[in-house]
Protein backbone atom coordinates (compact mmCIF):
# COMPACT_ATOMS: atom_id res chain seq x y z
CA UNK A 1 0.00 0.00 0.00
CA UNK A 2 1.51 3.37 -1.00
CA UNK A 3 1.40 5.85 1.99
CA UNK A 4 0.23 9.17 0.29
CA UNK A 5 1.44 12.83 1.91
CA UNK A 6 -1.36 15.08 2.76
CA UNK A 7 -1.24 18.56 2.51
CA UNK A 8 -1.96 21.44 4.77
CA UNK A 9 -5.36 22.63 4.57
CA UNK A 10 -3.65 26.57 3.72
CA UNK A 11 -1.92 24.43 1.44
CA UNK A 12 -2.63 24.93 -2.37
CA UNK A 13 -1.20 23.05 -5.88
CA UNK A 14 0.11 25.08 -8.63
CA UNK A 15 2.37 24.66 -11.67
CA UNK A 16 5.69 25.68 -13.33
CA UNK A 17 4.55 28.36 -15.84
CA UNK A 18 7.92 26.70 -17.51
CA UNK A 19 8.20 23.10 -17.14
CA UNK A 20 4.59 22.16 -15.77
CA UNK A 21 5.80 20.96 -12.86
CA UNK A 22 3.71 20.61 -10.00
CA UNK A 23 4.52 22.22 -6.76
CA UNK A 24 2.50 23.23 -3.75
CA UNK A 25 2.68 25.83 -1.13
CA UNK A 26 0.77 27.46 1.68
CA UNK A 27 -1.99 30.63 0.92
CA UNK A 28 0.55 32.98 2.80
CA UNK A 29 3.22 32.51 0.42
CA UNK A 30 1.47 33.81 -2.52
CA UNK A 31 3.04 36.35 -5.01
CA UNK A 32 6.65 35.28 -3.43
CA UNK A 33 9.07 34.71 -6.89
CA UNK A 34 10.68 30.66 -6.19
CA UNK A 35 12.84 29.38 -8.24
CA UNK A 36 11.65 26.18 -9.51
CA UNK A 37 13.06 23.12 -7.88
CA UNK A 38 12.42 21.19 -11.86
CA UNK A 39 13.99 23.96 -13.95
CA UNK A 40 15.75 26.28 -12.35
CA UNK A 41 13.61 29.27 -13.84
CA UNK A 42 12.31 32.10 -11.58
CA UNK A 43 8.25 31.45 -10.97
CA UNK A 44 6.06 33.65 -9.29
CA UNK A 45 3.36 31.63 -6.82
CA UNK A 46 0.02 32.57 -8.26
CA UNK A 47 -2.67 33.27 -6.01
CA UNK A 48 -4.62 30.62 -4.42
CA UNK A 49 -7.77 28.98 -5.18
CA UNK A 50 -11.12 31.16 -3.90
CA UNK A 51 -11.95 29.86 -0.42
CA UNK A 52 -9.59 29.71 0.93
CA UNK A 53 -9.28 33.10 2.91
CA UNK A 54 -6.96 34.62 0.65
CA UNK A 55 -7.94 36.98 -1.89
CA UNK A 56 -5.67 39.25 -4.32
CA UNK A 57 -1.71 38.97 -2.88
CA UNK A 58 0.00 41.79 -4.27
CA UNK A 59 3.08 40.46 -5.67
CA UNK A 60 5.97 40.20 -3.85
CA UNK A 61 8.89 43.00 -4.42
CA UNK A 62 12.58 42.45 -4.13
CA UNK A 63 15.15 39.26 -4.56
CA UNK A 64 12.95 36.66 -2.51
CA UNK A 65 15.38 34.23 -4.08
CA UNK A 66 18.39 35.74 -2.48
CA UNK A 67 16.75 34.30 1.12
CA UNK A 68 16.72 30.43 -0.23
CA UNK A 69 19.13 30.28 -2.55
CA UNK A 70 18.76 26.54 -4.30
CA UNK A 71 20.22 23.65 -3.11
CA UNK A 72 23.88 22.77 -4.04
CA UNK A 73 24.68 26.12 -5.03
CA UNK A 74 26.25 27.44 -1.57
CA UNK A 75 28.53 30.25 -1.77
Amino acid sequence: MMKRKTMNTNEFKFYCSHCDQPLQCEAQFAGRQIQCPACQLLIRIPNPPAGMGFTQVQPESGRTWDTHPPKGNQA
